[in-house]
């Protein structure tokens, strides 16, 4: 019985430490994929913003200069830092809590993919915020204005939530929620499939991180355009939802290809960015013994 006890000790202990480790990895993860994706990320935004080609988009960010091409990388460094590592922690986490609930009913993928959705539901309740002064940083029309992050935090924090931190926080739940829950149960499965081609583990994460963001950054996107769209500006009364996208459709003079513009970027950032997060996660989960936890 002792002996039990203490097995059972043991393996709480491990199921701990493993849990921890998946939260330092997620933010190792999220913290490379940004530095590398910045650039790119912030050609796309002002696609975003202004419906402008890349080449115009390219050339506004060039004319700037490359002190400001890096005019808001904080924010997003922060998020993706702190985002990767919540993500997958968490996700981790609600799936420990989920699987002896359903391990007899549902299969293991299909339990990621409840976990992933739980865990982008709650990321976007608290990161939400992030998002909001990211957008406004990057928007050039506030750089006289609003010149510094001290500025637009204050400035957000003197409105009400819906019209300050939390402006876009539905588009943003659905957003977060639906990838997220995609990405997880996907993630696995694909790159197990990989492996069996003969890729290396390293490349087998690496384009399962790169297939899925297609699958998922694509049919998501118009929901990430309605996002930037409404958190870019500060003040006024910009409307909810609905008045929003209305405007916005308008705007794109009802075409989807304009409102799809920028999606070849998206494509890039999204398959640069998840394929390095999904590759450094697996490799430090598989290669970690440095870490002291």
């Amino acid at each position: 019985a002792t002996c039990c006890l203490a097995a059972s000790a043991g393996e709480k202990e491990d199921a701990s430490a493993m849990q921890s480790r998946s939260y330092v990895h997620g933010g190792l993860s999220g913290l490379v994929a940004t530095v590398v994706t910045f650039p790119v990320h912030k050609t796309l935004f002002r696609q975003q913003l202004h419906s402008a080609l890349v080449r115009e988009a390219v050339l506004q960010l060039r004319k700037e200069g490359p002190v400001k091409l890096y005019r808001g990388v904080a924010p997003p460094l922060a998020v993706r830092t702190l985002q990767g590592a919540f993500l997958f922690g968490l996700q981790g986490t609600l799936l420990q809590r989920i699987a002896p609930l359903g391990e007899r009913r549902a299969p293991p993928v299909l339990l990621q993919a409840v976990a992933g959705v739980g865990t982008g539901a709650v990321e976007a309740l608290m990161f939400a915020p992030f998002e909001r002064v990211q957008n406004v940083l990057q928007n050039e029309r506030n750089h006289r204005t609003l010149p510094t992050l001290r500025s637009i935090i204050s400035r957000l924090k003197s409105q009400t939530p819906a019209k300050g931190f939390y402006r876009g926080l539905t588009p943003i739940l659905v957003r977060n929620s639906v990838g997220s829950g995609l990405y997880f149960g996907l993630k696995n499965p694909v790159r197990d499939a990989l492996s069996t081609q003969g890729f290396s583990p390293v490349v087998s994460s690496f384009l399962s991180g790169v297939l899925n963001s297609v699958a998922i950054s694509l049919p998501l996107y118009p929901l990430s355009v309605l996002v930037a769209n409404m958190q870019a500006r500060v003040g006024g009364d910009g409307g909810g939802v609905r008045a929003c996208a209305r405007g916005l459709w308008r705007a794109r003079q009802r075409s989807v290809a304009r409102l799809y513009r920028g999606g070849t970027l998206v494509i890039l950032r999204s398959c640069i960015s998840w394929g390095i997060t999904t590759a450094v996660y697996d490799y430090l989960e598989k290669n970690s013994t440095w870490l002291p936890i």
